[in-house]
This record gives structure tokens, sequence and C-alpha cells, in this order.
């Protein structure tokens, strides 16, 4: 039995399957007699020696994480600076970890928390602590580098797909004397994989979406209004799907909320739908429906994918075995080894390659004209959405969820302050 605590934490924005990867971590420990805390609300709680005591919850609460939706131990947006800048909350985590012989650290999240994982591993090599430090992939934005898809992602983007051909069939019959145009925001602030997700909904010119937005191509209004009058004159309407992170030609983000700047310094974003709706009514005078789906986008277990799930317990177990053999400041990617049929694998990698790096839209992704994607797009993005894993339904007609009883952990330590 090894000896030692492994410490779990959560960052971010939650994903339909982030649970699922909990799920694995706890089990995957508990069959190696691994006691396993987790942190409340992320770092904040590592910091705040804020830590919950899972061996309290039974099996049965655990492997029903599998299919419930959100962060069980709760999650935030909070990034580390530099081992410099921010030394004493650095140093603040090691004397928790020492409090409670915390020996693995597994941070589920994404680019920041990479970064965060890195940075503890390098503090505690300076300190001669032995830990290892383990990154457990997880984002809706698939922007992580290295791995060739995130878990999350494959059910945010089943998702999007299902929703806008279901939507689409809608506007489709009442576009004779009603709603023309129809746009769909999805999540993606530098990188458009949700937005080309949306994609597979439809296979040509004529078929929803008919025009995607994507950040990694500048936003020319002008051109956007003739491809959407062109395509209502042609089909009798137009779906369009556009990332929220679109940006003009001269870098500025077209729907900036005006909101400053969170704690990961990204700019709050929100309200390009909305904002694309109004010009395109009032430039070509449609009548025009839009929808924000925030996060039902991440949220939506009850549609998750069952390659997505399958992918985000590997990492949990994965991520425990990897951290129990010794390895250090390493994340577990999912490597693609076949195309047809899809095959996939998980691998160690450095977090070194994936801290603080973004991965967005080959250009062999996106159509010519900037407005959909190619086969190549859709080779990689279908096998991410196949299958289902339907969460249990209740006989109240809702999935039944799991909540857990989140035992806090006697603390050892004083109060400090951030």
């Amino acid at each position: 039995m090894p000896s030692g605590t492994l410490l779990y934490a959560q960052s971010g924005g939650v994903t339909a399957v982030i649970n699922a990867t909990a799920s694995a971590v706890i089990q995957s420990a508990r069959a190696r007699r691994v006691r396993v805390l987790a942190a409340r609300n992320g770092i904040l709680g590592a910091l705040r020696e804020e830590l919950i005591d899972t061996s309290k919850e039974p099996i049965a609460a655990i492997r029903a994480l599998a299919h419930t939706p959100g962060g069980a131990f709760g999650s935030c947006r909070v990034k580390l600076k530099s081992l410099k800048d921010d030394r004493a909350k650095y140093e603040r985590l090691l004397e928790v970890f020492r409090a409670h012989d915390v020996r693995w650290f597994l941070y589920n999240g994404g680019n920041d928390s990479a970064d965060t994982a890195l940075k503890v591993s390098r503090l505690a090599r300076e300190f001669d602590y032995p830990l290892a430090c383990v990154g457990v992939p997880k984002t809706v934005d698939n922007d992580l580098a290295v791995t060739d898809c995130c878990p999350g992602f494959g059910s945010a983007a089943k998702y999007t797909a299902v929703s806008v051909r279901e939507a689409a069939l809608d506007v489709a019959a009442m576009a004779d004397t009603s709603t023309k145009v129809f746009v769909y925001e999805a999540m993606g602030r530098h990188a458009g994989w949700l937005a080309a997700a949306a994609g597979l909904a439809g296979n040509g010119a004529d078929e929803a979406p008919h025009l995607l937005l994507f950040p990694e191509r500048p936003f020319d209004e002008a051109d956007f209004f003739a491809k959407v009058r062109a395509t209502v004159e042609r089909v009798g309407y137009c779906v369009v799907v556009a990332s929220e992170g679109i940006r003009t030609a001269d870098g500025g983000f077209v729907a900036d909320a005006g909101g400053g700047k969170d704690s990961f310094g990204h700019t709050q974003l929100g309200g390009v739908a909305s904002h694309l709706a109004g010009r395109v009514k009032d430039a070509l005078g449609y009548k025009v429906h839009w929808a924000l789906p925030d996060y039902l986008q991440r949220s939506a277990r009850h549609v998750a994918s069952k390659t997505d799930l399958q992918q985000a317990i590997a990492v949990g177990a994965a991520a425990v075995d990897y951290a129990l053999a010794g390895m250090n400041a390493v994340m577990p990617v999912i490597v693609r080894t076949g195309e047809a049929p899809y095959r996939w694998t998980v691998q160690p990698a450095p977090l070194s390659k994936i801290a603080n790096k973004e991965k967005t839209m080959p250009a062999g992704f996106i159509r010519r004209d900037g407005y959909g994607i190619t086969d190549k797009a859709r080779r990689y993005l279908e096998p991410l959405i196949r299958g289902e894993a339907p969460p249990p339904y209740g006989r109240d007609g809702l999935p039944q969820y799991v909540a857990l009883k989140n035992v806090p952990v006697r603390r050892r330590l004083p109060d400090f302050v951030l």
C-alpha cells in the first residue's frame, strides 16, 4: 500500500463529464488503498485548507458521479501567477500538502491549470518535498495542446450539433411566413472547435448550418451580410453558428461585454448572437431569432457522447497510475491511433509542452471561403460525438444525479489570507 494522500482538485468551467474523471480517480485510488482528498472549489480549497474526505462517500455515490454533470467538489477561476509573484501562495500549498501528507496532486483543468501544476511541481522540487503533480485534461473548448481532443469537448460538441439540427428543422418549417435567419452562439474564445462541431448537423451548401463564424478568421460584416442574403434567397432561410470569440480584422472582439477581465486574464464576452441578429435585422430587414445556450453547452449530461465519457474516465484512471508510479509534471493525453474504425489510447505528455499553450482550428479544417468545415474536419470531429451514454431517469421523468456529502477534513493550519 503506497504511503501518503492523493489530493484532487477541479479547475475552471466544469463539463458534462468532469465528474466521470473524478469518479475514475477516486475508484482507481481506492483500489490501491490510497486515501483521496478533494479540494473544495478547486485551488482555493487547497489554499484555504478546505479539503473533503472522499472516503466518507459510499462507492455507489462515487460511481454515480460518472453520470452526474457539474463539479462535485466545486471549481473556481483562479490562476496563480509566477512562482516569484505568488510565492506566498505556492508555499502555502506546500504547507497544506505537508500537513495532510499529500504526496500526489491531480489538477483537473485546462491550459492554465496545467501551468499551475507544473509550477507546484517545481516548487516541491526546490524544497525537496516528495510530490508528484499530474495535470488532468478537461475543457469544452478543445484547445489543449498535444492531446488529440479534450474530455468534455465531445459531449459539448454533440449537444451543439444536435441542438443546431433540431433548431434548423424548426426554422425551416416557419421560414415562409416567419423567421428567415437564426443565429446560434457557441462557446470558443480563441478557438472555433464548438462552432465547427455544429457543422456536423448538416452536409452540403443548402443544409443547415449554412454559415459558421470562427475566431480563427477575421469577421467581415459586409461579406457576412452578402452570404446571409444569398442563402436566404437560395434556400429560404439561413442558420448561422458563431463562436463567442469572433474578431474583426483589427483584432477587437465583436461581442466584448465590457466586463473587464477575469482572474485568468480573459476578456468577458457575451452577446455575439444577439449582436449579429440585430445587425442582420437592421441591414437586411429579415425577421431574426437567436440563441445563447451558454452553460447548457457544457452541462448537458443527458446528451453526452459515449466516446467523451470513456475518455474522461480513462484519463482519470491513467492520472492515478502515473502519479503512483512517481511520474511528475505530466498529463495523460488522448492519442488517436486509428480512423476507420476510430481508435485511441492514453499516453503521458510533459506539462511543459501543454501549459499556457492553445490549440486553434487548423487551416485545413476551415472551408476555403471561411464559413464552413472541410471533410478533414468532419473526419476528426465525427468520432468524438459518437455513442450515447444517458443517465438513469427516475419516475418523475428527470435524470437521477448524485449529491455528495462532502465531509470536510479537520484543519491543521492557521487561516491564510488570499
